[in-house]
């Protein structure tokens, strides 16, 4: 027998010799693979979620959304509020929204809205001024009251009216019409007085009680 051929035999049995002294190892090896495949085998899939905006940061009323303003958050099953809107950017808020709120249609100026306070008529009225305006916020009630410009006296327009929508800022580009905008839900009847005032009277207001 030549040598090679031993050496081959002799490596052989120390193979066999190795593998008889670690089979319980080896053993156990393979049953934790099989099991481990088993359970990712049977594991439920994990459950769908929806995708939502939500504000990235703290947004004020009256600011129109910017691209940068919401990110998207997954959101399980039966967690997703009613109304969340998919395309908020360019709108305008009609509240402020905290950060991690879901936009939802009613938050943002347009239709929702209007359907919200179905007694009241949306519109967007200007204030001359600018300092006064600036503090309505979101949800105050006020009475609408229109002064003669050349003196002849004022006289109400409104009252009850529920301020829907208030500016970010009041600053506006030059050559704008003095004052700033506010969109307020406005009673049916008294829709076309407060657009007449608006026109041709100083318009101010008084908060209501």
């Amino acid at each position: 027998m030549s040598s090679t051929t031993q050496r081959i035999r002799a490596a052989l049995r120390t193979l066999r010799r190795a593998v008889l002294r670690r089979r319980r190892a080896l053993a156990a090896l393979c049953t934790a693979v099989a099991v481990a495949a088993g359970v990712h085998a049977v594991a439920a899939p994990p459950p769908p979620t929806t995708s939502v905006l939500t504000a990235a940061r703290d947004l004020p009323a009256g600011a129109p959304v910017a691209a940068d303003d919401v990110v998207t958050v997954e959101f399980a099953p039966g967690t997703v509020p009613a109304g969340t809107v998919a395309d908020p950017v360019g709108r305008t808020l009609a509240g402020p929204l905290r950060e991690g709120e879901p936009v939802t249609d009613v938050r943002l100026v347009g239709e929702a809205l209007a359907a919200a306070h179905p007694e009241l008529v949306t519109m967007p009225v200007r204030f001359p001024d600018a300092d006064l305006a600036g503090l309505l916020e979101v949800g105050d009630r006020i009475d609408l009251v229109a002064t003669d410009p050349q003196g002849a006296g004022a006289r109400q327009v409104a009252s009850g009216v529920l301020v829907l929508a208030t500016p970010a800022t009041t600053d506006e580009p030059a050559g704008t019409l003095p004052g700033v905008v506010v969109v307020l839900g406005v009673p049916a009847t008294t829709v076309t007085a407060v657009s007449d005032a608006s026109v041709r009277w100083f318009l101010t207001y008084a908060f209501a009680h």
